[in-house]
């Protein structure tokens, strides 16, 4: 915060002093500091409101009222450790101090969540046959089975909400009927939704071909079959910091061989290694592309994402890999459904 400095008082303060630092610091809370400003206490406007219920006169030191033992957060702790912090203690201000109890800043729950819009498209792809979530899929599409009480691409689209995008394309083919019916024009989220209708299967990348115009920033793809709890706003940082045409976003994949791999050369043998465990990068399903990449998209044909970068890679052009940290699920076949009904049960996603 800025100007954090005007919410300090001492513990000698008279609670009507404290009163009016509080009102002009619409702030809701005053620290309470020693000569050192290390922090000693806190008044919020609770405290104060219980402090005249009390009785307590106005012109008595403000120590008599404050909190002796006020939830505090250290330097370099990241955003969400403090949203978490003020959330699961039900806080609308945190202190920060230093190593030795100095004040150093304050945070507010309410700024945290004043999300600022991206103008950045998404385009969702939702227009698979989700062949092998059958008999699940063969009255509805796959983006509208439900997790929980919503189908996989509200999710979706209320996760990239959240974190301010309101400008979505979502390519429909198979039942599109019933997914233009469920999302609209977008306005009962208060975003905009368009679609990209599919008359024949394009991939991935092909059904780009099918955007009115080109974007004047860089866009997200994202498949509508996907859980995740990834940051896109740090992703397209990412992608602006390693000045890429397109970034593909990875997930590192673990495959143990159920067997003893055993090394030879020639007709000796080298080497057993028991039951190796091989790690890859795979993709994600979520890809950041410039607007001139559209232009090597070939129209109204089949055409997937790993083709498009594999044709940017020939061309020498900068593409990137983004490492997937979080919460992360393809849900392509049935147990993937399951394990994702479950981790909704289970407030992981």
């Amino acid at each position: 915060m800025k100007n954090w400095e005007s919410l300090l008082v001492t513990a000698e303060t008279t609670i009507l002093k404290t009163m009016e630092v509080m009102d002009k610091g619409a702030k809701q809370i005053v620290l309470v500091v020693d000569s050192n400003r290390v922090l000693i206490g806190t008044i919020t406007d609770g405290d104060i409101r219980r402090g005249i219920l009390r009785g307590e006169k106005l012109d008595v030191p403000v120590s008599l009222i404050m909190n002796r033992n006020p939830v505090v957060a250290t330097i370099g702790e990241s955003r969400d450790t403090l949203i978490a912090l003020m959330k699961a203690r039900k806080l609308h201000q945190l202190p920060i101090v230093d190593e030795n109890g100095v004040v150093v800043d304050v945070v507010f729950l309410d700024d945290y969540l004043q999300v600022k819009k991206n103008d950045n498209w998404v385009v969702l792809m939702a227009g698979g046959l989700g062949t092998r979530l059958a008999p699940l899929t063969h009255n509805c599409p796959k983006p509208l089975l439900k997790v929980g009480s919503k189908p996989i691409l509200e999710l979706i689209l209320e996760n990239f909400i959240a974190q301010g995008f309101y400008r979505f394309y979502i390519s429909v083919n198979y039942k599109a009927e019933m997914i233009i019916e469920h999302f609209g024009n977008g306005s009962r989220w208060g975003v905009e939704i368009r679609y990209l209708h599919e008359n024949m299967r394009l991939g991935t990348a092909g059904a780009l071909s099918l955007l009115p115009e080109k974007p004047s920033d860089p866009f997200i793809v994202m498949n509508g079959d996907l859980m995740t709890k990834i940051n896109f706003v740090q992703a397209l940082q990412f992608h602006h910091e390693n000045n890429a045409k397109a970034t593909m976003c990875v997930r590192e994949y673990e495959y143990q061989i159920p067997y003893g791999v055993v090394k030879v050369n020639q007709n000796r043998l080298c080497a057993i290694e028991e039951k190796p465990v091989q790690r890859f990068f795979i993709s994600g399903g979520i890809y950041i592309l410039n607007p001139e990449v559209l232009d090597l998209i070939p129209k109204a044909s089949y055409y997937d994402m790993p083709s498009l970068f594999e044709t940017l890679i020939n061309r020498q052009e900068p593409t990137t890999a983004y490492p997937i940290r979080e919460y992360w699920m393809d849900i392509g076949r049935m147990d993937d459904y399951e394990r994702a009904v479950n981790d909704y049960e289970e407030a992981k996603l």
